[in-house]
Protein backbone atom coordinates (compact mmCIF):
# COMPACT_ATOMS: atom_id res chain seq x y z
CA UNK A 1 0.00 0.00 0.00
CA UNK A 2 1.32 3.34 -1.05
CA UNK A 3 1.96 5.89 1.84
CA UNK A 4 1.32 9.73 0.89
CA UNK A 5 5.43 9.95 0.77
CA UNK A 6 5.34 7.55 -1.78
CA UNK A 7 2.58 9.41 -3.85
CA UNK A 8 4.42 13.21 -3.23
CA UNK A 9 7.72 11.06 -4.23
CA UNK A 10 5.96 9.83 -7.85
CA UNK A 11 4.57 13.14 -8.21
CA UNK A 12 7.87 14.98 -7.66
CA UNK A 13 9.72 12.42 -10.11
CA UNK A 14 6.76 12.41 -13.27
CA UNK A 15 6.61 16.58 -13.08
CA UNK A 16 11.13 16.59 -13.68
CA UNK A 17 11.82 18.41 -16.71
CA UNK A 18 13.31 16.48 -19.33
CA UNK A 19 16.95 16.56 -19.94
CA UNK A 20 17.69 18.90 -22.73
CA UNK A 21 20.93 19.94 -24.74
CA UNK A 22 21.94 23.33 -23.45
CA UNK A 23 23.42 26.53 -24.24
CA UNK A 24 26.89 24.99 -24.53
CA UNK A 25 25.62 22.11 -26.99
CA UNK A 26 24.24 24.72 -29.13
CA UNK A 27 27.05 26.97 -29.29
CA UNK A 28 29.65 24.95 -29.82
CA UNK A 29 27.19 22.72 -31.95
CA UNK A 30 27.14 26.00 -34.41
CA UNK A 31 30.57 26.88 -33.94
CA UNK A 32 31.56 23.84 -35.58
CA UNK A 33 29.24 23.96 -38.52
CA UNK A 34 30.24 27.40 -39.28
CA UNK A 35 33.96 26.46 -39.44
CA UNK A 36 33.05 23.55 -41.80
CA UNK A 37 30.87 26.29 -44.30
CA UNK A 38 33.93 28.78 -43.83
CA UNK A 39 36.48 25.84 -44.92
CA UNK A 40 33.83 25.17 -48.50
CA UNK A 41 35.85 27.95 -50.40
CA UNK A 42 39.02 26.02 -50.24
CA UNK A 43 37.61 23.20 -52.74
CA UNK A 44 36.98 26.37 -55.08
CA UNK A 45 38.64 28.80 -57.67
CA UNK A 46 40.93 29.60 -54.42
CA UNK A 47 42.21 26.02 -53.36
CA UNK A 48 41.66 22.78 -54.67
CA UNK A 49 40.22 24.38 -58.05
CA UNK A 50 37.88 21.29 -58.66
CA UNK A 51 35.36 20.98 -61.76
CA UNK A 52 31.78 21.85 -61.74
CA UNK A 53 30.54 18.33 -60.85
CA UNK A 54 33.29 17.95 -58.28
CA UNK A 55 32.47 20.90 -56.12
CA UNK A 56 28.76 20.28 -56.81
CA UNK A 57 29.66 16.77 -54.72
CA UNK A 58 31.19 17.99 -52.41
CA UNK A 59 28.63 21.06 -51.62
CA UNK A 60 25.90 18.36 -51.11
CA UNK A 61 28.13 16.53 -49.22
CA UNK A 62 29.38 19.56 -46.54
CA UNK A 63 26.57 20.33 -44.97
CA UNK A 64 25.62 16.41 -43.79
CA UNK A 65 29.33 16.38 -42.55
CA UNK A 66 29.33 20.05 -41.36
CA UNK A 67 25.85 19.04 -39.53
CA UNK A 68 27.33 15.34 -37.73
CA UNK A 69 30.56 17.29 -36.67
CA UNK A 70 28.08 20.01 -35.35
CA UNK A 71 26.27 17.12 -33.30
CA UNK A 72 29.23 14.96 -32.65
CA UNK A 73 31.15 18.13 -30.74
CA UNK A 74 28.25 19.13 -28.85
CA UNK A 75 26.84 15.41 -27.47
CA UNK A 76 30.96 15.45 -26.41
CA UNK A 77 30.68 18.54 -23.87
CA UNK A 78 28.69 16.13 -21.22
CA UNK A 79 28.91 12.43 -22.14
CA UNK A 80 25.21 10.34 -22.17
CA UNK A 81 22.91 9.15 -23.93
CA UNK A 82 21.63 10.61 -27.41
CA UNK A 83 17.82 10.33 -26.22
CA UNK A 84 18.40 14.22 -25.39
CA UNK A 85 18.72 15.02 -28.67
CA UNK A 86 16.20 13.01 -29.91
CA UNK A 87 17.61 10.35 -31.19
CA UNK A 88 15.95 7.41 -30.31
CA UNK A 89 12.92 4.84 -32.14
CA UNK A 90 10.10 5.77 -33.33
CA UNK A 91 7.16 4.11 -35.02
CA UNK A 92 6.37 3.70 -38.90
CA UNK A 93 3.27 5.91 -38.21
CA UNK A 94 6.03 8.54 -37.35
CA UNK A 95 7.81 7.77 -40.19
CA UNK A 96 4.67 7.87 -42.34
CA UNK A 97 3.86 11.11 -40.71
CA UNK A 98 7.10 12.17 -41.62
CA UNK A 99 7.10 11.73 -45.43
CA UNK A 100 3.48 13.16 -45.98
CA UNK A 101 5.29 16.19 -43.84
CA UNK A 102 7.71 16.04 -46.42
CA UNK A 103 5.42 16.74 -49.37
CA UNK A 104 3.51 19.21 -47.64
CA UNK A 105 6.37 21.22 -47.18
CA UNK A 106 7.38 20.68 -50.46
CA UNK A 107 3.74 22.26 -51.98
CA UNK A 108 3.81 24.75 -49.53
CA UNK A 109 7.57 26.02 -50.04
CA UNK A 110 7.01 25.55 -53.66
CA UNK A 111 3.87 28.50 -53.25
CA UNK A 112 5.90 31.14 -50.52
CA UNK A 113 9.25 30.72 -53.58
CA UNK A 114 6.80 31.30 -56.36
CA UNK A 115 5.57 34.47 -53.73
CA UNK A 116 8.58 35.61 -52.71
CA UNK A 117 10.21 35.43 -56.25
CA UNK A 118 7.44 37.94 -58.18
CA UNK A 119 7.54 40.37 -54.92
CA UNK A 120 11.66 40.32 -54.69
CA UNK A 121 14.79 39.76 -57.18
CA UNK A 122 15.66 36.79 -55.13
CA UNK A 123 14.82 34.74 -57.68
CA UNK A 124 17.36 36.27 -60.12
CA UNK A 125 20.37 33.77 -59.12
CA UNK A 126 19.88 30.41 -58.09
CA UNK A 127 22.37 29.56 -55.45
CA UNK A 128 22.18 25.89 -55.65
CA UNK A 129 23.03 25.66 -59.30
CA UNK A 130 26.25 23.79 -57.89
CA UNK A 131 23.79 20.87 -57.21
CA UNK A 132 22.56 20.98 -60.72
CA UNK A 133 25.82 20.49 -61.73
CA UNK A 134 26.88 17.48 -59.70
CA UNK A 135 23.17 15.92 -60.67
CA UNK A 136 24.14 16.13 -64.17
CA UNK A 137 27.40 15.05 -63.96
CA UNK A 138 26.84 11.31 -64.92
CA UNK A 139 25.18 8.35 -63.56
CA UNK A 140 27.84 8.06 -60.89
CA UNK A 141 27.35 11.50 -59.81
CA UNK A 142 23.69 11.53 -59.94
CA UNK A 143 23.89 8.60 -57.48
CA UNK A 144 26.40 10.47 -55.39
CA UNK A 145 24.20 13.48 -55.60
CA UNK A 146 20.75 11.58 -54.04
CA UNK A 147 23.08 9.80 -51.46
CA UNK A 148 24.25 13.12 -50.49
CA UNK A 149 21.44 15.08 -50.27
CA UNK A 150 18.73 13.19 -49.64
CA UNK A 151 20.45 10.73 -46.82
CA UNK A 152 23.71 12.46 -45.92
CA UNK A 153 22.22 15.87 -45.02
CA UNK A 154 19.32 15.57 -43.68
CA UNK A 155 20.77 13.07 -41.05
CA UNK A 156 23.46 16.29 -40.26
CA UNK A 157 21.92 18.84 -40.34
CA UNK A 158 18.50 17.42 -38.59
CA UNK A 159 20.87 15.86 -35.69
CA UNK A 160 22.18 19.49 -35.44
CA UNK A 161 19.62 21.59 -36.19
CA UNK A 162 16.48 19.91 -34.50
CA UNK A 163 18.57 17.26 -32.01
CA UNK A 164 20.90 20.12 -30.59
CA UNK A 165 19.10 23.26 -30.90
CA UNK A 166 15.23 22.63 -30.95
CA UNK A 167 15.79 20.62 -28.27
CA UNK A 168 17.79 23.01 -26.01
CA UNK A 169 15.00 25.98 -27.50
CA UNK A 170 12.03 24.01 -25.93
CA UNK A 171 12.78 24.56 -22.50
CA UNK A 172 11.11 28.23 -23.67
CA UNK A 173 8.18 26.59 -25.11
CA UNK A 174 7.10 24.89 -28.12
CA UNK A 175 6.70 28.03 -30.80
CA UNK A 176 10.08 29.59 -29.54
CA UNK A 177 11.43 26.36 -29.70
CA UNK A 178 9.99 25.01 -33.47
CA UNK A 179 9.96 28.59 -34.71
CA UNK A 180 13.20 29.81 -33.46
CA UNK A 181 15.12 26.96 -34.74
CA UNK A 182 13.81 27.04 -37.43
CA UNK A 183 14.57 30.55 -38.25
CA UNK A 184 18.14 29.54 -37.49
CA UNK A 185 18.43 26.69 -39.66
CA UNK A 186 16.81 28.89 -42.58
CA UNK A 187 19.32 31.53 -41.92
CA UNK A 188 22.21 28.92 -42.43
CA UNK A 189 21.25 28.94 -46.42
CA UNK A 190 21.94 32.23 -46.66
CA UNK A 191 19.77 35.50 -47.23
CA UNK A 192 18.38 34.19 -50.67
CA UNK A 193 15.58 32.36 -52.18
CA UNK A 194 16.50 29.19 -50.43
CA UNK A 195 16.06 31.07 -46.97
CA UNK A 196 11.94 30.87 -46.77
CA UNK A 197 11.62 27.61 -48.53
CA UNK A 198 14.09 26.26 -45.33
CA UNK A 199 11.97 27.86 -43.20
CA UNK A 200 9.03 25.94 -44.19
CA UNK A 201 10.91 22.63 -43.79
CA UNK A 202 12.18 24.19 -40.88
CA UNK A 203 8.71 24.42 -39.14
CA UNK A 204 7.43 20.98 -39.88
CA UNK A 205 10.08 19.20 -38.90
CA UNK A 206 10.78 20.81 -35.66
CA UNK A 207 6.95 20.23 -34.90
CA UNK A 208 7.18 16.89 -35.84
CA UNK A 209 10.06 15.74 -34.12
CA UNK A 210 8.29 17.62 -30.63
CA UNK A 211 5.23 15.50 -31.27
CA UNK A 212 7.01 12.08 -31.54
CA UNK A 213 9.89 13.21 -29.58
CA UNK A 214 12.60 11.39 -32.13
CA UNK A 215 14.55 13.00 -34.71
CA UNK A 216 13.83 10.35 -37.21
CA UNK A 217 10.70 11.91 -38.88
CA UNK A 218 12.32 15.13 -38.96
CA UNK A 219 14.92 13.31 -41.22
CA UNK A 220 12.41 11.78 -43.85
CA UNK A 221 10.49 15.46 -43.75
CA UNK A 222 14.20 16.77 -45.14
CA UNK A 223 15.05 13.64 -47.01
CA UNK A 224 11.93 13.99 -49.35
CA UNK A 225 12.43 17.95 -49.50
CA UNK A 226 15.92 17.25 -50.56
CA UNK A 227 15.21 14.22 -53.27
CA UNK A 228 13.18 16.28 -55.44
CA UNK A 229 16.04 18.17 -56.80
CA UNK A 230 17.82 15.06 -58.08
CA UNK A 231 14.81 13.55 -59.19
CA UNK A 232 13.98 16.72 -61.21
CA UNK A 233 17.57 16.58 -62.95
CA UNK A 234 16.98 12.81 -63.60
CA UNK A 235 13.38 13.65 -65.36
CA UNK A 236 13.67 16.17 -66.96
CA UNK A 237 17.48 17.33 -67.31
CA UNK A 238 17.45 20.58 -65.60
CA UNK A 239 20.30 22.85 -65.03
CA UNK A 240 21.39 25.18 -62.44
CA UNK A 241 21.01 27.79 -65.33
Amino acid sequence: MSTPADNTHRSDHEHVAPVRPGWPEVVVGLLTMVAAILVLPFFGPWGLDLDAVAFGLVVAAWSGVGGLAGFTAAALIRLRSFAPFGVRRTTWRWMLAGVVGGLVALLVKAAVTVAVTTLTDFGDTNPQGMYYDAAGGGVVALALTFLFLAVLTPVGEEFLFRGVLTNALLRYGPVVGVVGSSVVFALFHGINIILPAALVVGVIAAELMRRSGSIWPAVAVHAVNNMALPLLVLFTGATGG
